[in-house]
């Protein structure tokens, strides 16, 4: 693994201090820094606080669910964010900083995420460009939804491997 990955809107952050986040779950109130490995990048190519809900084909064989999600656009990986957000998301500027993967642990492996309780300094940062763009040349069908939650249902049951993020941010079912 050559580095880890932490995406934010913010250029600036000098030195990655470990804290506790406000969505943690009880079991995970200890101060740490969070980090993604670059399989699992795609689902942070979004603003911060835009629910999305992401999936991609696994080794098992598609469902209908899954062919419905996936076989439409001749995809191996799709993402769904709601109407309301896509003006953020073409106006929104991201940055990657890269860590060096040595004080981080796997903290969930599935979804790719990395953690560390040191205070740690990212190698670089860099802005990544146009969102709606690196979805398009990563061959990752972004799909504009009025409202996530029947993307999510159909997500779940679908047998596909998925992230969802910042759902509590969607609109109401």
């Amino acid at each position: 693994m050559q580095s880890l990955l932490h995406f934010s809107e913010d250029p600036t952050i000098e030195v990655f201090v470990p804290h506790i986040p406000a969505t943690a779950n009880p079991e995970d109130r200890k101060p740490m820094v969070w980090a993604v490995d670059d399989g699992h990048a795609p689902g942070f190519w979004f603003p911060r606080h835009c629910p999305r809900a992401c999936c991609w084909a696994n080794d098992r064989p598609l469902s209908d669910i899954g062919r419905t999600l996936l076989g439409m656009g001749a995809v191996n990986r799709m993402h769904a964010i709601e109407t309301v957000w896509l003006d953020r998301m073409r106006a929104c500027t991201m940055y990657v900083y890269r860590f060096d993967p040595a004080p981080f642990a796997v903290y969930n492996r599935d979804a790719g995420y990395y953690a560390t309780t040191e205070t740690v300094r990212p190698l670089s940062v860099e802005p990544i460009g146009d969102l709606l763009a690196l979805h398009a040349n990563a061959g990752i069908e972004l799909r504009i939804v009025p409202k996530l939650w029947p993307v999510i249902d159909a997500i779940v049951a679908s047998g596909l491997d998925f992230s969802i993020i910042r759902k509590a941010n969607a609109l109401p079912r």
